[in-house]
């Protein structure tokens, strides 16, 4: 597992254990999901869930490809944070919402807005989801499977953009969506695909 020292502040904190990938890895992973198609031609996002899933904490990685060329890669959360998994009610009485992990959701996002304040990726096609109720700390795909639209969108952790901020904890920031902690990254990501009519996201596994 590869361990990574970044700094918020005053306080150095360990960022994810996601482990260090080859591209040929990442390729060949997602190319054997059932969902795949065949690799976009444009820019596309790939999330990676780590296993450590620590509570409330940014412990995934999201890379960006064009093609089969890797781009750059930043880290995130693909689970949602304390707020939405103690406080889903707030939203709906059936838990908080989970991806489904090990699929392809093929033109899923365009850009946008993400709540009228953020430039964002935003949600434009079906997405598969469960949803957690138990609020146990743990994200978990349990339960009945749905899919529908539900605002899960690609966004970062400020409503302002120049900023150097990294972020630690999830807090109230995802209840679903797909957030980068790290925001110079997020917009140096979200450069390069906001052009394309729309951009392809696939997530899977820490494998």
């Amino acid at each position: 597992m590869l361990s990574a020292q970044l700094k918020n502040g005053n306080m150095s904190y360990k960022h994810t254990k996601v482990r260090g990938y080859k591209d040929k890895e990442l390729l060949d992973r997602v190319s054997k999901l059932d969902s795949f198609k065949g690799f976009p031609t444009g820019y596309w996002i790939l999330g990676v869930q780590s296993k450590e899933d620590t509570y409330n904490h940014f412990d995934d990685k999201f890379y960006l490809f064009k093609g089969r060329k890797f781009v750059m890669v930043t880290t995130g959360t693909t689970n949602a944070g304390t707020t939405g998994i103690q406080n889903y009610e707030r939203y709906t009485d059936k838990g908080v919402l989970v991806v489904k992990t090990d699929e392809w959701y093929h033109g899923l996002w365009k850009y946008g807005m993400h709540r009228k304040r953020m430039p964002a990726l935003r949600q434009i096609r079906p997405i598969k989801y469960f949803r957690d109720w138990n609020k146990n700390e743990c994200i978990e795909e349990i339960g009945k499977g749905y899919q529908g639209m539900r605002g899960v969108n690609f966004h970062t952790v400020t409503y302002q953009k120049n900023v150097s901020l990294i972020k630690k904890l999830i807090g109230g920031w995802s209840a679903g969506c797909q957030v980068v902690n790290n925001v110079r990254k997020y917009y140096k990501m979200l450069g390069y695909c906001k052009e394309q009519p729309y951009v392809t996201y696939c997530l899977i596994k820490e494998f």
